[in-house]
């Protein structure tokens, strides 16, 4: 028997030691039981069949049933490891019984006591498909409760090993996210949707490794040529998308299911007398390649490391862009103005260093940029460093895609201590926002690489951003300039979390000030509040979900749906105020308002209000805190842990408010030059000789209003108004714009105009409202405070208005100057042309 290594989950991959394991597997069985119960072939038998698969290429087998020890032992001699299915009745409504749910437990408990700590062993399974009726009849928390209770019975017996359940698309929306591997057999036969759906189930895989835990294609109904082109593919697009390895099913055509042999499928690779069909020799050819075909091109990559004062970090670094899986790199370290003994580093290293004063990030990245002599630049931090296979995989999909630029996965490292287990767990680390499965809004700067040609033409990173905000911007405007942004799941780095809490602190009042910088930039791009509005979703550790859990599955009708997954609505207004920085300023307000309470006593009141709030915070904290994971953590250190967590969800919308108060980015900011007019309804209108189309003049009209510094907003799908501007928090205005044609390019066009309050001027009403019943109550010092605090908010809503009315009426005003001399200019023309004649 070999001495194999025990393999571990790391990343998205399994390792064996420092070695990547690629799991190139196929299924085995499940077969008719023997004399002695066992449900494998004869001894002899095995011992030929994996045999054959060694001889194949194959490093792993699955088994649908317990494998005896002395399977494990023929698996280990041939060098193959075995993922060992721990069998129980799915199929039917098995927690109906107490009983017979703590029997399940207890024989998956024994099963896993016979194969645990063999040298054979890759993973063990604690179930298959739980059929998508019997989960819908008791629901998916009900059986992920469940299924949890199996997966804590085997780590405590064995708190190394593998762990996993192998689900499939029509139970997709079952959430396990205490898995070491996520597992899924999936049956598509089109290359397309395939693709589209491992990007699916890598987003859902999140930071552990994806198996295909089934692949295949039935040649009875096929034949075996198309069965042997399928599979090829099926295994190839696999590697390709990042998973960690793929069975294919099936080694021999016997199956046993239901008390009945299976005779009219031929999934398997070999024949029932185990001659092989084309498709063995088609994966074999596969396997031989994995994770890329041999012939891929590679292109020129010029890695960047951006470092001030990383020499704590940087080694790591450089060592890992050192033991790069890819052939044709280069690493340029930029040096900004460090007074460490990072240089130093550096020069230790095959690297090329460029040194200069600090003089920020952006800039370091630029300097990077300009010496890179890639046709690809891919971007590290100094606290980071890459998976082997990182530059491949960008590389492969650049080669697939058009995309400017592409980025993956970050994943917190383990050994970096309680807190930095914790603030991986917390708010506000480098996630990834998309659109999509494989398109991305955002990219964190920690790990993202660009086509040099799209850098050069939006002129590089904008310099502005010294610390934080700079991986925003570029994205920003690559989108803006028509370009997209991909994301690749297998292009992982690992990059270490603050691991003190004053240092996250710190972190996160940077981000805050940030912030404020790429509002200014951005104005569009930020909420009233002063928040982004991401188009896509966001993905990472630390995002909180609603705290009432609204999500729907979408199961079909009669719950048919082949692909059943989780939709979740967006948290309401009220839910997702609780998650801003503003909100302990409006926590203090309230707390403030109740002194009011000593003249008149309903004021007290708001200190109610201001106590459910943070109410409201402790509750999002503790949310957050129990859907914190800490692998191989359990009893009173995990609690602790959550604990900790907990109080970073609270410390960080604090770090993040400091930020942005310090840089300008409050609630009453105001945007834009000064200028007023009277907010009222206004219709304008304008003759035009020179037709244009209506998107055309409000494209121009969004533009003149940018460039005075207004905040513009298009009208959506649903609205009945095309443009909203906005200078501040508590008024907009909006326009509506028709048109009349009259033949010969003549247009009338016709414009309207209204200001709207915005719902944070509802608290001046608010304020009346309660200054009013205050007089009527006697109390004239609460009514005169309240009176004056209406009088602002009052006030502030109508110079909101009012400078947006203007800045319209000024873009107005000059349009139709320009008009008017383009008319001019026309009848001159024409009036010359007349004379002539």
């Amino acid at each position: 028997m070999r001495a194999l290594e025990r393999p571990g989950a790391h990343g998205k991959f399994i390792n064996v030691g420092a070695r990547r394991l690629w799991v190139r597997g196929v299924t085995y069985g499940a077969f008719r039981p023997g004399p002695d119960g066992t449900q494998f072939p004869s001894r002899g038998r095995v011992e030929r069949d994996f045999a054959a698969m060694a001889k194949a290429g194959f490093n792993a087998v699955r088994t649908y049933t317990p494998p005896p020890r002395w399977l494990l032992d023929a698996a280990a001699f041939h060098g193959l490891r075995v993922m060992a299915g721990l069998c129980w009745p799915g199929h039917v409504t098995f927690l109906d019984d107490r009983r017979r749910a703590r029997e399940i437990v207890e024989q998956v408990r024994a099963d896993a006591r016979r194969c645990m700590h063999h040298p054979g062993l890759l993973c063990l399974s604690i179930g298959n498909e739980v059929p998508a009726p019997i989960v819908r009849w008791y629901g998916r928390r009900v059986i992920a409760q469940y299924l949890e209770r199996l997966f804590e019975t085997i780590k405590a017996e064995d708190p190394a090993a593998l762990v996993t359940y192998v689900n499939y698309p029509t139970t997709e929306y079952l959430e396990l996210p205490f898995l070491d591997l996520v597992c899924f057999n999936v049956y598509l036969e089109s290359r397309d949707r395939f693709a589209a759906y491992l990007a699916r189930l890598q987003n859902i895989a999140g930071d552990r490794p994806l198996i295909m835990a089934e692949l295949g294609l039935d040649s009875v109904r096929n034949g075996e040529a198309a069965q042997a082109t399928s599979l090829a593919w099926q295994l190839r697009t696999a590697f390709e998308g990042g998973v960690a390895g793929a069975f294919a099913y099936a080694w021999t055509d016997e199956w046993y299911a239901g008390g009945l042999d299976m005779n009219d499928w031929g999934f398997a690779l070999p024949r029932r007398d185990r001659n092989p069909k084309p498709a063995l020799a088609a994966v074999s050819a596969v396997l031989a390649e994995v994770p890329f075909g041999n012939d891929e091109p590679h292109p020129r990559i010029s890695v960047v490391v951006c470092s001030y004062n990383g020499a704590q970090t940087i080694r790591e670094t450089l060592e890992g862009l050192r033991r790069l899986e890819y052939p044709n790199y280069e690493v340029i370290v930029v040096d900004d103005g460090s007074t460490d003994a990072t240089p130093a580093i550096a020069k230790e290293y095959d690297v090329r260093l460029i040194s200069g004063p600090n003089r920020g990030l952006s800039h370091a990245r630029n300097v990077g940029l300009r010496a890179a002599g890639g046709d690809i630049v891919a971007y590290i931090d100094d606290d980071a460093w890459p998976d082997p296979y990182w530059l491949t995989y960008l590389a492969a999909a650049f080669r697939r895609t058009a995309h400017a630029g592409i980025g993956g996965p970050n994943i917190p490292p383990p050994g970096d201590g309680d807190v930095g287990a914790c603030v991986a767990n917390a708010p506000g680390g480098p996630i990834h926002v998309l659109l999509d499965d494989t398109e991305a809004e955002h990219i964190p700067g920690c790990n993202m690489a660009f086509r040099k040609s799209a850098l050069a033409r939006i002129g590089g990173f904008d310099e502005q951003f010294r610390r934080a905000g700079d991986d925003v911007d570029i994205c920003w405007r690559l989108r803006a300039h028509g370009m997209t942004i991909g994301f690749s799941p297998a292009a992982v780095v690992w990059h270490h979390r603050r691991r003190a809490v004053g240092a996250y602190f710190r972190q996160q009042r940077g981000y805050g000030e940030a912030e404020s910088l790429l509002e200014r930039k951005w104005p569009e791009k930020y909420n009233a509040a002063g928040h982004v509005a991401w188009a896509g979703r966001l993905y990472g550790r630390g995002i909180v979900s609603g705290l009432l859990g609204r999500a729907r599955i979408y199961h079909g009708t009669w719950g048919r749906a082949p692909f059943q997954s989780v939709y979740r609505h967006a948290d309401g207004t009220f839910t997702a105020l609780a998650l801003t920085p503003e909100w302990y300023l409006l926590i203090v307000a309230l707390a403030v308002f109740s002194l009011l309470g000593l003249a008149w006593r309903p004021l007290t009141g708001a200190l109610a209000l201001a106590a459910v709030g943070a109410l409201v915070s402790l509750a999002r904290a503790a949310h957050g805190a129990a859907d914190a994971s800490f692998p191989g953590v359990r009893g009173a250190r995990r609690l602790r842990l959550r604990v900790l967590t907990a109080w970073l969800y609270l410390l960080q919308p604090l770090a993040r408010l400091r930020g942005r108060l310090d840089h300008g980015l409050t609630p009453w900011r105001h945007c834009g030059d000064p200028g007023f007019a009277w907010p009222r309804a206004r219709t304008w209108a304008l003759w035009t000789v020179q037709r244009r189309e209506p998107h055309e003049w409000l494209s121009a009209l969004e533009q003149a209003l940018r460039e005075r510094g207004r905040v513009v907003t298009r009208g959506g799908d649903w609205d009945r108004w095309d443009l909203e501007v906005r200078t501040g928090t508590f008024g907009v205005v909006r326009l509506l714009t028709t048109y009349e044609e009259h033949g010969h390019g003549r247009q009338f066009v016709r414009f309207r105009v209204w200001p709207r309050a915005t719902a944070a001027s509802g608290a001046g009403l608010a304020l009346v409202a309660l200054a009013a019943m205050a007089a009527g109550a006697g109390a004239s010092i609460a009514a005169a405070v309240l009176g004056c605090a209406a009088s602002l908010v009052a006030v502030r809503a109508l110079a909101d208005v009012g400078t947006a009315t203007a800045a319209v009426l000024g873009v107005f005003e000059s349009t139709a100057r320009a008009e008017r001399r383009r008319t001019a200019a026309v009848q001159t023309v024409k009036r010359s042309t007349e004379e002539a004649a």
